[in-house]
């Protein structure tokens, strides 16, 4: 018997192996009984033991500047004519236009539009686009995402601080799925808790993992790895993911070979499977999250951080108090500011480290992903 109903999950830049388009909302959905589901985006290797009902399609192979982008559109149209989804995800506001256009040409269609970043916000303030170019392409994005939400079925936003910032995001259509973390069902048992760190004698893997960028710290992670080598001599940094400033990546790539064994670069110019990143995390004694202060990410809580709750991870955190909330009830890491001109001694900074006792509880069960994946199911059995 054919499914019942046929779900397009879609994005440009994200990678066909996404942990929230693909792990999180392409798993959960193709749960449901008689559904086929169907995810597209970024040409990336097909994960491992998927279910028969899920399935997944390119639509960009290459650059993210390149022509791609455009033939990435028509790839998008092709797909919607060839599956006939009766709900389309939507996961990239530049899949907008054609997904509004393709809602109003037949009757039964739906999409969903999911919100993972405030795109306005940080094209106005993280400088990517020149400055003559950044209010205009902000009002673009705004306008667009306002249009595509009144005629969406429901707005999904990844962040609850968007409730707030995003007026086009109406409660009436608006539900909050946010970023936790999903586990791999291949995953080794978690570690016994509560836990502490090695002694300053002994090896300390550090971690930074994910989008590696100025904005997110990545030379502070160094920075930091150096100074506490002066007194935790095998204290080793291991930085995982993509980069996708190619100016910064040939300085961070020197940087590396200067820091003699000190730190390795894992992933930088390709994407880097989400599954090697969690066994990264595995093998690391303390996850490092040293953000810069910036208005678009103040508000928002790093999936880095649910992952490493998740995985009952000690961490470094910035003095934020959004994410110090989530961290300190479970006594998981301590806040250190990366940005102070002059860090502590470090043999200070090392006894601190090694007497904290981390999750005396264990990890924390609001870091799963299993609450936000009731929420989207629930979504779904209102609208058939």
């Amino acid at each position: 018997m054919p499914p019942s109903l046929t779900i397009l999950l879609a994005s440009v830049l994200k990678p066909l192996d996404d942990t929230r388009m693909l792990g999180k909302f392409g798993r959960t959905l193709a749960s449901r009984s008689g559904t086929d589901v169907h995810v597209a985006g970024r040409a990336a290797p097909t994960p491992y033991g998927l279910p028969n009902n899920l399935h997944t399609h390119f639509l960009l192979q290459g650059s993210r500047l390149s022509w791609g982008r455009v033939a990435a559109q028509w790839r998008y149209w092709q797909l919607l004519r060839k599956l006939q989804p009766q709900v389309v995800f939507v996961h990239a506001p530049e899949l907008l236009p054609l997904t509004v256009l393709w809602h109003s040409l037949g009757t039964g269609r739906r999409y969903i539009y999911d919100v993972r970043e405030n795109y306005a916000l940080n094209i106005q303030t993280q400088q990517v686009y020149p400055a003559w170019a950044r209010s205009l392409l902000a009002g673009l994005v705004r306008g667009l995402e306002a249009l595509a939400a009144k005629r969406a079925t429901a707005v999904l936003l990844a962040e609850r601080s968007y409730s707030d910032e995003l007026p086009f995001a109406t409660p009436a259509k608006t539900l909050i799925i946010e970023n936790k973390y999903q586990p791999y069902s291949t995953e080794v048992v978690a570690p016994a808790f509560p836990r502490r760190l090695p002694t300053p004698a002994e090896p300390l893997n550090l971690l930074y993992s994910g989008t590696i960028s100025e904005l997110n710290g990545v030379w502070e992670a160094i920075r930091f790895t150096h100074h506490l080598r002066t007194t935790w001599p095998l204290a080793h940094l291991t930085i995982i993911g993509a980069c996708q400033q190619p100016g910064l990546l040939p300085r961070l790539q020197a940087a590396v070979a200067e820091a003699a064994g000190a730190v390795t670069l894992r992933g930088g110019a390709e994407l880097v499977p989400h599954a090697e990143v969690v066994a990264q995390m595995q093998r690391s004694h303390l996850g490092l999250l040293p953000y810069r202060p910036h208005p678009s990410t103040a508000r928002c809580v790093p999936t880095k951080l649910f992952e490493y709750l998740a995985h009952g991870l000690p961490l470094l955190l910035p003095p934020n108090p959004l994410w110090q909330q989530l961290v300190q009830p479970h006594q998981a890491g301590l806040v250190f500011d990366f940005q102070q001109a002059d860090y502590p001694a470090a043999a200070t900074l090392a006894a601190e480290l090694s007497r904290h006792v981390y999750y005396p509880n264990g990890a924390p069960h609001e870091a799963f992903w299993a609450s936000e994946a009731e929420k989207l199911l629930r979504l779904m059995d209102s609208i058939r």
